[in-house]
Protein backbone atom coordinates (compact mmCIF):
# COMPACT_ATOMS: atom_id res chain seq x y z
CA UNK A 1 0.00 0.00 0.00
CA UNK A 2 1.46 3.34 -1.13
CA UNK A 3 0.36 6.95 -0.87
CA UNK A 4 -0.96 6.66 -4.45
CA UNK A 5 -3.18 3.78 -3.34
CA UNK A 6 -4.51 5.92 -0.49
CA UNK A 7 -5.26 8.72 -3.00
CA UNK A 8 -7.14 6.31 -5.28
CA UNK A 9 -9.12 4.75 -2.41
CA UNK A 10 -10.04 8.08 -0.80
CA UNK A 11 -10.77 9.96 -4.02
CA UNK A 12 -8.48 12.86 -3.11
CA UNK A 13 -5.51 14.27 -5.01
CA UNK A 14 -2.01 13.05 -4.18
CA UNK A 15 -1.01 16.43 -2.74
CA UNK A 16 -4.06 16.51 -0.44
CA UNK A 17 -3.34 12.99 0.79
CA UNK A 18 0.31 13.84 1.44
CA UNK A 19 -0.62 16.93 3.47
CA UNK A 20 -3.22 15.02 5.50
CA UNK A 21 -0.88 12.13 6.30
CA UNK A 22 1.89 14.51 7.32
CA UNK A 23 -0.33 16.61 9.58
CA UNK A 24 -0.28 19.79 7.48
CA UNK A 25 -2.94 22.40 8.38
CA UNK A 26 -4.20 23.25 4.86
CA UNK A 27 -6.58 20.27 4.55
CA UNK A 28 -10.32 20.33 5.26
CA UNK A 29 -11.52 18.34 8.25
CA UNK A 30 -13.71 16.18 6.01
CA UNK A 31 -10.81 15.31 3.70
CA UNK A 32 -8.45 14.64 6.61
CA UNK A 33 -10.91 12.28 8.32
CA UNK A 34 -11.61 10.29 5.16
CA UNK A 35 -7.93 9.99 4.20
CA UNK A 36 -6.87 8.92 7.70
CA UNK A 37 -9.76 6.42 7.83
CA UNK A 38 -8.60 4.82 4.56
CA UNK A 39 -5.01 4.75 5.79
CA UNK A 40 -6.07 3.07 9.04
CA UNK A 41 -8.24 0.53 7.22
CA UNK A 42 -5.31 -0.38 4.94
CA UNK A 43 -2.78 -0.41 7.81
CA UNK A 44 -0.80 2.34 6.12
CA UNK A 45 1.88 3.96 8.31
CA UNK A 46 3.88 7.02 7.30
CA UNK A 47 7.56 6.06 7.41
CA UNK A 48 9.16 9.08 9.06
CA UNK A 49 12.67 7.77 8.40
CA UNK A 50 11.95 7.32 4.70
CA UNK A 51 10.32 10.73 4.58
CA UNK A 52 13.39 12.32 6.13
CA UNK A 53 15.65 10.54 3.65
CA UNK A 54 13.45 11.76 0.82
CA UNK A 55 13.58 15.32 2.08
CA UNK A 56 17.35 15.20 2.28
CA UNK A 57 17.78 13.43 -1.05
CA UNK A 58 20.11 14.97 -3.58
CA UNK A 59 17.76 13.76 -6.35
CA UNK A 60 14.83 15.89 -5.31
CA UNK A 61 12.98 18.65 -7.15
CA UNK A 62 10.93 21.12 -5.13
CA UNK A 63 7.53 22.44 -6.21
CA UNK A 64 6.59 25.70 -4.51
CA UNK A 65 2.80 26.04 -4.53
CA UNK A 66 1.60 29.62 -3.99
CA UNK A 67 -2.01 29.96 -2.84
CA UNK A 68 -3.52 26.90 -1.20
CA UNK A 69 -7.02 27.44 -2.69
CA UNK A 70 -5.86 27.58 -6.32
CA UNK A 71 -7.45 24.62 -8.13
CA UNK A 72 -5.37 25.13 -11.26
CA UNK A 73 -2.15 24.98 -9.24
CA UNK A 74 -3.39 21.84 -7.47
CA UNK A 75 -3.94 20.15 -10.82
CA UNK A 76 -0.58 21.35 -12.17
CA UNK A 77 1.26 20.21 -9.03
CA UNK A 78 -0.20 16.72 -9.29
CA UNK A 79 0.64 16.42 -13.00
CA UNK A 80 4.16 17.77 -12.55
CA UNK A 81 4.82 15.55 -9.56
CA UNK A 82 3.98 12.48 -11.64
CA UNK A 83 6.16 13.64 -14.54
CA UNK A 84 9.12 14.45 -12.28
CA UNK A 85 8.87 11.07 -10.55
CA UNK A 86 8.70 9.34 -13.94
CA UNK A 87 11.96 11.11 -14.78
CA UNK A 88 13.58 9.44 -11.76
CA UNK A 89 13.49 12.25 -9.18
CA UNK A 90 11.77 12.60 -5.83
CA UNK A 91 9.46 15.56 -5.27
CA UNK A 92 9.15 18.00 -2.38
CA UNK A 93 5.89 19.99 -2.47
CA UNK A 94 5.74 23.13 -0.35
CA UNK A 95 2.55 25.15 0.13
CA UNK A 96 2.36 28.75 1.29
CA UNK A 97 -0.01 31.69 1.29
CA UNK A 98 -0.63 33.71 -1.87
CA UNK A 99 0.74 36.84 -0.17
CA UNK A 100 4.02 35.16 0.84
CA UNK A 101 7.39 35.91 -0.74
CA UNK A 102 7.95 32.74 -2.77
CA UNK A 103 11.57 33.59 -3.53
CA UNK A 104 12.44 33.97 0.16
CA UNK A 105 10.69 30.64 0.78
CA UNK A 106 12.73 29.05 -2.02
CA UNK A 107 16.01 30.42 -0.66
CA UNK A 108 15.25 28.90 2.75
CA UNK A 109 14.28 25.61 1.13
CA UNK A 110 17.55 25.49 -0.83
CA UNK A 111 19.56 25.91 2.37
CA UNK A 112 17.62 23.32 4.36
CA UNK A 113 16.79 20.57 1.86
CA UNK A 114 19.18 21.14 -1.07
CA UNK A 115 17.01 20.16 -4.06
CA UNK A 116 18.43 19.90 -7.57
CA UNK A 117 15.85 22.23 -9.10
CA UNK A 118 12.82 24.37 -8.35
CA UNK A 119 9.33 24.71 -9.82
CA UNK A 120 7.42 27.86 -8.90
CA UNK A 121 3.65 27.63 -9.35
CA UNK A 122 2.76 31.31 -9.51
CA UNK A 123 4.86 34.19 -8.31
CA UNK A 124 5.26 37.93 -7.98
CA UNK A 125 7.92 39.15 -10.40
CA UNK A 126 8.97 41.89 -7.96
CA UNK A 127 9.97 39.18 -5.51
CA UNK A 128 12.08 37.58 -8.24
CA UNK A 129 13.69 40.89 -9.22
CA UNK A 130 14.56 41.57 -5.61
CA UNK A 131 15.80 38.20 -4.43
CA UNK A 132 16.20 35.51 -7.08
CA UNK A 133 19.86 36.39 -7.73
CA UNK A 134 20.72 34.50 -4.53
CA UNK A 135 19.33 31.25 -5.99
CA UNK A 136 21.71 29.32 -8.24
CA UNK A 137 19.61 26.22 -9.01
CA UNK A 138 17.87 25.55 -12.34
CA UNK A 139 14.33 26.84 -11.89
CA UNK A 140 11.12 27.23 -13.85
CA UNK A 141 8.25 29.61 -13.16
CA UNK A 142 4.93 28.16 -14.32
CA UNK A 143 1.89 30.37 -15.18
CA UNK A 144 3.93 33.62 -15.16
CA UNK A 145 6.53 34.72 -17.70
CA UNK A 146 10.02 35.46 -16.41
CA UNK A 147 11.35 36.47 -19.84
CA UNK A 148 11.89 40.11 -18.84
CA UNK A 149 13.93 39.24 -15.74
CA UNK A 150 17.00 37.96 -17.56
CA UNK A 151 18.15 35.32 -15.05
CA UNK A 152 20.29 32.64 -16.69
CA UNK A 153 18.86 29.89 -14.43
CA UNK A 154 15.16 30.90 -14.46
CA UNK A 155 12.91 29.62 -17.25
CA UNK A 156 9.16 30.07 -17.56
CA UNK A 157 6.03 28.63 -19.16
CA UNK A 158 2.93 30.78 -19.05
CA UNK A 159 -0.39 31.66 -20.62
CA UNK A 160 -0.73 35.12 -22.15
CA UNK A 161 -2.84 36.50 -19.29
CA UNK A 162 -3.33 39.89 -20.91
CA UNK A 163 -4.80 38.31 -24.03
CA UNK A 164 -6.84 35.82 -22.01
CA UNK A 165 -8.48 38.47 -19.83
CA UNK A 166 -9.03 40.67 -22.87
CA UNK A 167 -10.85 37.78 -24.58
CA UNK A 168 -13.06 37.24 -21.52
CA UNK A 169 -14.12 40.89 -21.28
CA UNK A 170 -14.46 41.17 -25.08
CA UNK A 171 -16.93 38.29 -24.86
CA UNK A 172 -19.04 40.18 -22.33
CA UNK A 173 -18.85 43.44 -24.28
CA UNK A 174 -19.71 41.69 -27.55
CA UNK A 175 -22.70 40.16 -25.75
CA UNK A 176 -24.01 43.67 -25.12
CA UNK A 177 -22.87 44.20 -21.53
CA UNK A 178 -21.50 47.59 -20.51
CA UNK A 179 -21.89 47.68 -16.69
CA UNK A 180 -19.25 45.04 -15.94
CA UNK A 181 -17.65 44.40 -12.58
CA UNK A 182 -14.27 42.73 -12.19
CA UNK A 183 -13.06 40.61 -9.28
CA UNK A 184 -9.29 40.13 -9.07
CA UNK A 185 -6.35 39.80 -6.73
CA UNK A 186 -4.15 42.38 -5.07
CA UNK A 187 -2.33 43.87 -8.04
CA UNK A 188 0.56 45.02 -5.84
CA UNK A 189 1.55 41.45 -4.94
CA UNK A 190 -0.07 39.37 -7.71
CA UNK A 191 1.56 39.88 -11.08
CA UNK A 192 -1.06 37.57 -12.61
CA UNK A 193 -3.81 39.89 -11.37
CA UNK A 194 -1.99 42.90 -12.82
CA UNK A 195 -1.71 41.25 -16.24
CA UNK A 196 -5.36 40.25 -16.26
CA UNK A 197 -6.31 43.74 -15.16
CA UNK A 198 -4.42 45.14 -18.16
CA UNK A 199 -6.38 42.81 -20.42
CA UNK A 200 -9.66 44.11 -18.97
CA UNK A 201 -8.66 47.72 -19.54
CA UNK A 202 -7.57 46.96 -23.12
CA UNK A 203 -10.91 45.30 -23.88
CA UNK A 204 -12.81 48.37 -22.68
CA UNK A 205 -10.56 50.69 -24.67
CA UNK A 206 -11.04 48.62 -27.82
CA UNK A 207 -14.77 49.19 -27.47
CA UNK A 208 -14.34 52.92 -26.90
CA UNK A 209 -15.17 52.68 -23.20
CA UNK A 210 -13.37 53.73 -20.03
CA UNK A 211 -12.82 51.29 -17.17
CA UNK A 212 -13.33 52.80 -13.71
CA UNK A 213 -10.96 50.79 -11.56
CA UNK A 214 -12.14 52.42 -8.33
CA UNK A 215 -15.79 51.64 -9.02
CA UNK A 216 -15.67 48.46 -11.11
CA UNK A 217 -12.75 46.52 -9.59
CA UNK A 218 -13.12 44.57 -6.36
CA UNK A 219 -10.03 43.04 -4.80
CA UNK A 220 -10.21 39.48 -3.51
CA UNK A 221 -8.10 36.47 -2.68
CA UNK A 222 -8.21 33.46 -5.01
CA UNK A 223 -10.83 31.53 -3.05
CA UNK A 224 -14.58 30.81 -3.05
CA UNK A 225 -15.21 32.79 0.11
CA UNK A 226 -13.31 35.84 -1.05
CA UNK A 227 -15.05 35.76 -4.44
CA UNK A 228 -18.37 35.67 -2.59
CA UNK A 229 -17.47 38.65 -0.40
CA UNK A 230 -16.11 40.63 -3.36
CA UNK A 231 -19.30 40.04 -5.35
CA UNK A 232 -21.39 41.35 -2.47
CA UNK A 233 -19.24 44.48 -2.53
CA UNK A 234 -19.82 44.95 -6.26
CA UNK A 235 -23.57 44.39 -5.88
CA UNK A 236 -23.72 47.14 -3.29
CA UNK A 237 -21.68 49.53 -5.41
CA UNK A 238 -22.96 48.73 -8.92
CA UNK A 239 -26.77 48.32 -8.79
CA UNK A 240 -27.00 48.34 -12.60
CA UNK A 241 -24.29 45.71 -13.12
CA UNK A 242 -25.21 43.07 -15.71
CA UNK A 243 -21.98 41.06 -15.84
CA UNK A 244 -18.83 40.24 -13.89
CA UNK A 245 -15.42 38.87 -14.87
CA UNK A 246 -13.66 36.97 -12.09
CA UNK A 247 -9.94 36.32 -12.47
CA UNK A 248 -10.24 32.68 -11.39
CA UNK A 249 -12.94 30.03 -11.56
CA UNK A 250 -13.05 29.66 -7.77
CA UNK A 251 -13.69 33.41 -7.46
CA UNK A 252 -16.38 33.09 -10.14
CA UNK A 253 -18.16 30.27 -8.30
CA UNK A 254 -18.12 32.32 -5.09
CA UNK A 255 -19.51 35.27 -7.06
CA UNK A 256 -22.31 33.13 -8.50
CA UNK A 257 -23.34 32.07 -5.00
CA UNK A 258 -23.43 35.70 -3.84
CA UNK A 259 -25.61 36.61 -6.83
CA UNK A 260 -28.06 33.82 -6.00
CA UNK A 261 -28.09 34.72 -2.30
CA UNK A 262 -29.03 38.28 -3.31
CA UNK A 263 -32.17 36.91 -4.99
CA UNK A 264 -30.74 37.27 -8.50
CA UNK A 265 -30.04 34.75 -11.23
CA UNK A 266 -27.02 33.73 -13.32
CA UNK A 267 -27.15 34.55 -16.21
CA UNK A 268 -30.64 36.11 -16.42
CA UNK A 269 -29.73 39.01 -14.12
CA UNK A 270 -25.92 38.92 -14.09
CA UNK A 271 -23.59 37.05 -16.45
CA UNK A 272 -20.35 35.59 -15.09
CA UNK A 273 -17.03 34.68 -16.74
CA UNK A 274 -14.18 32.97 -14.88
CA UNK A 275 -10.57 32.14 -15.69
CA UNK A 276 -8.48 28.93 -15.62
CA UNK A 277 -10.87 26.31 -17.01
CA UNK A 278 -10.63 23.92 -14.06
CA UNK A 279 -12.93 20.84 -14.24
CA UNK A 280 -15.31 22.39 -11.72
CA UNK A 281 -16.32 24.98 -14.34
CA UNK A 282 -17.76 22.26 -16.59
CA UNK A 283 -19.84 20.74 -13.78
CA UNK A 284 -21.12 23.97 -12.25
CA UNK A 285 -24.76 24.92 -12.88
CA UNK A 286 -24.96 26.87 -15.11
CA UNK A 287 -21.81 25.69 -16.91
CA UNK A 288 -19.28 28.43 -16.28
CA UNK A 289 -17.94 30.52 -19.15
CA UNK A 290 -14.19 30.71 -18.65
CA UNK A 291 -10.76 31.18 -20.16
CA UNK A 292 -9.31 27.69 -20.21
CA UNK A 293 -5.55 27.39 -19.76
CA UNK A 294 -3.77 24.38 -21.25
CA UNK A 295 -2.81 22.74 -17.97
CA UNK A 296 -1.39 19.61 -19.56
CA UNK A 297 0.99 21.61 -21.72
CA UNK A 298 1.97 23.97 -18.91
CA UNK A 299 2.89 20.98 -16.73
CA UNK A 300 4.63 18.98 -19.45
CA UNK A 301 6.71 21.83 -20.85
CA UNK A 302 7.59 23.08 -17.36
CA UNK A 303 9.01 19.68 -16.43
CA UNK A 304 10.73 19.15 -19.82
CA UNK A 305 12.47 22.52 -19.65
CA UNK A 306 13.59 21.97 -16.05
CA UNK A 307 14.91 18.48 -16.83
CA UNK A 308 16.93 19.87 -19.74
CA UNK A 309 18.44 22.49 -17.46
CA UNK A 310 19.26 20.03 -14.67
CA UNK A 311 20.61 17.23 -16.86
CA UNK A 312 22.23 19.06 -19.76
CA UNK A 313 22.81 22.56 -18.45
CA UNK A 314 20.46 23.97 -21.08
CA UNK A 315 20.02 27.77 -21.06
CA UNK A 316 16.87 29.34 -19.68
CA UNK A 317 13.94 29.44 -22.08
CA UNK A 318 10.54 31.11 -22.02
CA UNK A 319 7.32 29.93 -23.65
CA UNK A 320 3.72 31.08 -23.88
CA UNK A 321 1.01 28.42 -24.22
CA UNK A 322 -2.39 28.89 -25.79
CA UNK A 323 -5.78 29.35 -24.16
CA UNK A 324 -9.36 28.89 -25.27
CA UNK A 325 -12.50 30.86 -24.45
CA UNK A 326 -15.26 28.53 -23.28
CA UNK A 327 -18.61 30.20 -23.91
CA UNK A 328 -20.55 28.53 -21.13
CA UNK A 329 -24.17 28.97 -20.08
CA UNK A 330 -23.29 31.56 -17.41
CA UNK A 331 -23.32 34.40 -19.99
CA UNK A 332 -26.48 35.81 -21.61
CA UNK A 333 -26.53 38.33 -24.45
CA UNK A 334 -28.53 41.50 -23.81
Amino acid sequence: MTIKDIARESGYALGTVSRALNGKPDVSQEARQKILAVAKEKDFVVNSNARQLKQNSTTSVAILFKGISNLLFASLAEKMQSLIEEAGYTVLVHYFDEDSDEVAEAERLCREQKPLGLVFLGGNLENFRRGFGKIKLPSVLVTNSAAALGYANLSSVATDDVAGARAAVDFLLDSGHRNIGVIGGNRLVSFTSELRFRGCVEAFERHGLAFDSAGQYEQARYSYESGYIAMKGLLGRMPNMTAVFAMSDVMAVGACRAICDAGLSVPDDISVVGYDGVPLASYYNPVLATVRQDGDKLAARGVEILMDCIRRGAPASHELTGFSLVKGASVKAI
